[in-house]
């Protein structure tokens, strides 16, 4: 297996082995699907798409799927208590438990994966009903999240086997949330280097960008991150840890509430940026709030742009530029009750960063929210 990976460093990578079309779909791991399906249907404007329970024969789980142009959810809930959903809601609440891929062949994605030291999560398994066949297989990675890959190209049902078209008459209006632009994962202590190095070898990504506590620090909490992509940059997965600062970081928070490692936040693309988080406050949807004073000098940062500054400064949307364009991103505040997920929301004007500039004043903006906790 050494010398496989030894080969194909050698050689640039010039093979992907494990090719990637982008984000099927995000699973979470919830306490009440149906009521979580409810709000994210009327807070971010998804649509009903398909169901799955008992009356489709799936006797210990219930999932709602709900869908936004190609952004894809699943909410998923044990019916039982012993169930190892009904524990991972206990240890973590509300989370991601899955974030699917799209691939050419779930068979060959486990193969390869495996083979350079994944641990496995799902064997290759295809189901089927009269829209055809469906292909899935998976491997673990950080803390309880798992990958699982998915071959859909002979299937032309509503969403896969085993689920029913689910039609509400309750259906809001769209948000104009697109896709998964990038999920991020928070792990322990020391612990990046290691994730950094399973993703190199086991899925061949790379690193792209590195963020040090000289990048991601405030006067109190610091952390380190890497940001890992695939070969066609359609999936990308920034990896966090703490640093050490005189007081708890973000990282350490969501580790203390999370109970372990996990996906700290999912990061979705809208094509309008000033729209999107316009309608989705007037839902009901918080943001943090970012002080006056960043707006004062971010021009002189950034150079011109589209947008109004008034609007952008309005609404705490924040703004950096790189080699390529610029970018707009805001970050909500967290889903549930315990301060761990939450989505940002992003456009990208060329941009293919990650908001490096503003990161000291997201950093001071979640530490007060912190402080206002009591965990800072």
């Amino acid at each position: 297996m050494d010398k496989k990976i030894e080969l194909e460093k050698e050689n640039n990578n010039i093979i992907d082995f494990l090719p990637l079309h982008g984000t099927d779909y995000v699973e979470f791991y919830v306490g009440n699907a149906k009521q979580a399906a409810n709000f994210y249907k009327t807070a971010f404007g998804f649509q009903s798409l398909a169901y799955a329970g008992p009356e489709t024969g799936l006797m210990d789980r219930v999932s709602y799927v709900i869908r936004q142009n190609k952004l894809t959810f699943i909410l998923t809930t044990a019916l039982r208590e012993d169930h190892e959903i009904a524990r991972h809601v206990s240890k973590h609440g509300d989370g991601v438990k899955v974030i699917a891929l799209m691939v050419d062949d779930a068979i060959v994605a486990y193969e390869q994966t495996i083979s350079r030291g994944g641990k496995s999560y799902m064997i290759p398994t295809t189901t089927s009903d009269n829209d055809g066949d469906i292909v899935k297989s998976g491997i673990h990675t950080y803390g309880e999240t798992v990958h699982i890959f998915i071959d859909r190209k002979k299937y032309n049902g509503i969403f896969m086997p085993g689920f029913r078209k689910w039609q509400t008459a309750y259906n809001p209006i769209s948000t104009g949330l697109l896709y998964v632009d990038h999920c991020v994962g928070n792990v322990g202590w020391n612990q990046m280097n290691k994730w950094v190095k399973y993703y190199e070898e086991v899925m061949g990504f790379k690193n792209i960008l590195s963020f040090d506590d000289n990048d991601i620090s405030t006067e109190y909490s610091a952390l380190m991150s890497k940001v890992m992509s695939n070969g066609n940059g359609f999936v990308k997965f920034p990896i966090n840890e703490p640093a050490e600062g005189k007081k708890k970081s973000q990282v350490e928070e969501y580790l203390d509430f999370y109970n372990g490692e996990g996906v700290q936040h999912v990061a979705i693309a809208t094509a309008n940026i000033v729209e999107t988080v316009t309608d989705l406050q007037s839902r009901g949807v918080e943001f943090l709030k970012i002080p006056a004073n960043y707006y004062a000098e971010v021009l002189e940062r950034v150079g011109k742009i589209d947008e109004e500054l008034a609007q952008l400064q309005k609404l705490g949307i924040l703004i950096d530029r790189d080699e390529e364009g610029y970018l707009l991103q805001i970050f909500s505040k967290p889903l549930q009750d315990r301060p761990t997920l939450f989505f940002e929301i992003i456009q990208r004007k060329g941009a293919k960063s990650f908001g490096k500039g503003n990161f000291k004043a997201l950093f001071e903006a979640l530490e007060r929210e912190q402080e206002a906790r009591g965990n800072l």
